[in-house]
């Protein structure tokens, strides 16, 4: 059960990544992106995506600004490079290659 929790957490922050690197100013808010993994086929509680917010600040790949109550996240420019398959990192699944 540990690796399938792992494998999860790997697409979780790739679906971030990727929906943050396609969004206007690279920005998005924590709430919407509870909704866009839950879209992907992804399904996230609050707490994990929070959880996952928390990794990526972390491991430099975005920003979390936590004002007037709600989370306001910005990819990094790392970030985008591994949501776009031009950086890896163990944490984060890889994209596959543009068909």
């Amino acid at each position: 059960m540990a690796d399938y929790t792992k494998t999860i957490s790997k697409h979780r922050r790739l679906t971030i990544l990727r929906f943050l690197s396609d969004s206007p100013e690279y920005t998005s808010n924590g709430s919407i992106l509870v909704e866009v993994c839950n879209t992907f086929g992804v399904a996230s509680s609050h707490d994990q995506v929070t959880g996952e917010l928390a990794w990526l600040r972390e491991n430099g790949m975005a920003t979390v600004d936590e004002t007037s109550g709600f989370s306001v996240v910005t990819a990094t420019k790392h970030g985008v490079d591994i949501a776009q398959g031009r950086a890896r990192h163990d944490g984060v699944k890889r994209p596959g290659p543009e068909v």
